[in-house]
């Protein structure tokens, strides 16, 4: 029974390892276990203001200044602000087009015509795209506690 028990134990510490062995971890640790694919975040919010989630996709954009923030494709032509908590840590310059999972806090909010403009400046927006920003936006955000990213693409 002892070494069933371990044989058990092994072959689930391996599978956990494969899942993320390729895998960076940025911010309070978490694992690829449980995750559920971005547009669940659109079904999740039905109703509801926000939900913690655990969500894997594909990285658009990531803030070319500090990696302070990154975007996330939804489907349906939506995509989602990805933040993290407390400014607590950040993710590398050059993962865009990488398959991240996040955990955290998903919503959707209004983000301020300041905000916007931030955010297009840290994407290396021109300053006529810039001041093309003019009205607040609602948007599907997320405060990530912990994010994992493909090593390699």
């Amino acid at each position: 029974m002892k070494k069933l028990l371990t044989l058990a134990f092994m072959l689930f510490a391996t599978l956990a390892f494969a899942q993320t062995k390729n895998m960076q971890s940025f911010g309070d640790k978490i694992s690829a276990d449980g995750a559920q694919k971005a547009p669940a975040v659109l079904a999740e919010l039905i109703g509801q203001e926000k939900a913690q989630l655990k969500v894997k996709g594909q990285i658009l954009k990531v803030c070319k200044k500090k990696g302070c923030w990154m975007t996330m494709d939804l489907g349906n032509k939506e995509k989602m602000l990805i933040r993290f908590k407390d400014y607590g840590f950040f993710v590398p310059l050059d993962c865009d087009g990488k398959t991240a999972i996040i955990q955290g806090t998903a919503k959707k909010e209004v983000i301020s015509v300041a905000q916007l403009r931030h955010y297009a400046k840290d994407a290396g927006k021109s300053k006529k795209e810039i001041e093309a920003i003019t009205k607040p936006q609602k948007k599907y955000t997320f405060e990530a506690v912990g994010v994992l990213i493909e090593a390699e693409k």
